[in-house]
């Protein structure tokens, strides 16, 4: 089976998407390139994340043609696609519908740095404008949202993460909705204080180093 080790990261990550509550059901999707085969793995429309196996990962190369798989794509294919052609520092999407990221992008809320772990994105989370799901619009909204953050919210609709690989892409997303969820609940009993952009710079010039042994 072509990619298998990438088609069975995809089907982990995916359930793991559910165990920790970044999404419901079949909800969001993810995706892993592999960029010297110049191919992607991706999440099939519609099928719950249980029921996925490694043989059902789509795979498509990066015009979005469909190379393997019994199934079509996710939906959000288009945006996979525009974040891989823009930022060739990225190899792996996550895009969940995690509560309290959802939730700030249902208010069209841009997520500050209240907590210093918004720095796993960048300087701040920037919100996207709203698109209909799986449109070229929303594709290139996403895109230019995330040039120079490794996450986004997406107006009205949810989150996005990228990283190197799978694991740091979902590790920003859990990050990110753990930030949300403090910033959401510190909005409800008073006004966050913000990191300055001074404090935010150490922040991430120390995430440089972070993790590295």
């Amino acid at each position: 089976m072509r990619m298998l080790k990438q088609r069975k990261l995809v089907v982990e990550f995916g359930q793991k998407l559910v165990t920790g509550g970044l999404t419901t059901g079949s909800g969001g999707n993810l995706s892993l390139l592999d960029r010297k085969q110049g191919l992607v793995a991706i999440t099939p429309s519609g099928v719950d994340y249980f029921e996925i196996t490694p043989g059902q990962v789509v795979l498509v190369d990066l015009e979005g043609k469909l190379v393997d798989g019994p199934g079509r794509p996710s939906s959000e294919l288009g945006f996979h696609l525009a974040l891989y052609a823009d930022r060739p520092d990225i190899n792996a999407v996550v895009h969940t519908h995690s509560p309290y990221a959802t939730t700030l992008a249902c208010l069209n809320w841009e997520l500050p740095p209240a907590h210093y772990l918004v720095g796993f994105a960048g300087a701040k989370v920037p919100l996207a404008p709203y698109h209909t799901y799986g449109t070229p619009e929303l594709a290139q909204a996403v895109a230019g949202a995330m040039r120079g953050y490794n996450a986004a919210l997406l107006a009205n609709h949810g989150l996005v993460a990228v990283g190197n690989t799978l694991a740091r892409a979902f590790a920003v997303a859990e990050e990110i909705e753990f930030a949300a969820r403090v910033y959401y609940q510190a909005k409800t009993v008073g006004e966050p204080k913000i990191l300055s952009a001074k404090q935010m710079k150490e922040v991430l010039a120390k995430f440089k180093t972070y993790g590295k042994q």
